[in-house]
């Protein structure tokens, strides 16, 4: 993602703070369209200007169910969907962050064995800015609608169909799938998710080009 696509977000963030005591900002959009990209950029920005200790980051993915639950769910072979996440947890974190009354440790996800792994993030109690990212910060459905009402900002990343699916199978292949199983995670599982995904688009405050 190159920078012409940045400058606008820092500028609105950056005014955003101007009349914040702390905002957070969130990231969304289809799997594959650029928005860890995004969130990196901008909380490498922000951690220059603003300080360490003033920057915050809480990647959604963070609250996937364990594998061992989604097997006992009978969801592990949709792993990603909206219903393999701990929305609960997630909510009441936002809850914590928004307060900001304490340092929160939060959950990060670990993508070498592909499972969460608890109180592996802080968000410092002086941090005025936490970017939030996540597939499904719009959902306007269960639990979910309760992300974006915590939110002061929406981002939606975009990216073309076929760009994405290109970054989705590279990224499943690494991971270990074979070019046929990366293929088909991709067609049944990522493309489901994206499709409702798409449907939250409208909820954002900006969209973002993640084509490039």
């Amino acid at each position: 993602m190159t920078g012409p696509h940045v400058v606008p977000l820092r500028d609105d963030i950056a005014a955003l703070l101007d009349k914040s005591r702390r905002a957070l900002v969130g990231i969304t959009g289809p799997p594959g369209a650029g928005k860890t990209t995004l969130a990196r950029k901008l909380h490498g920005h922000f951690m220059s200007r603003l300080g360490g200790s003033k920057v915050g980051y809480l990647p959604m993915d963070g609250f996937h169910l364990s594998d061992a639950v989604l097997e006992r769910l009978g969801r592990r072979n949709r792993k990603g969907a909206p219903d393999t996440f701990d929305v609960a947890g997630f909510v009441a974190t936002l809850r914590r962050i928004a307060e900001g009354t304490d340092d929160v440790y939060a959950p990060d996800f670990d993508h070498t064995v592909g499972e969460p792994v608890a109180a592996s993030i802080c968000i410092p109690s002086d941090a005025r800015l936490v970017i939030v990212e996540g597939n499904y910060l719009a959902v306007d459905d269960g639990r979910w609608i309760e992300v974006s009402r915590l939110l002061d900002r929406l981002y939606y990343v975009d990216a073309d169909d076929a760009v994405r699916r290109e970054r989705l199978l590279a990224r499943h292949i690494r991971a270990g799938k074979s070019p046929t199983e990366a293929q088909a995670w991709v067609t049944t599982v990522d493309d489901a998710n994206a499709s409702l995904i798409a449907g939250t688009r409208h909820h954002a405050d900006l969209i973002v080009d993640g084509n490039h």
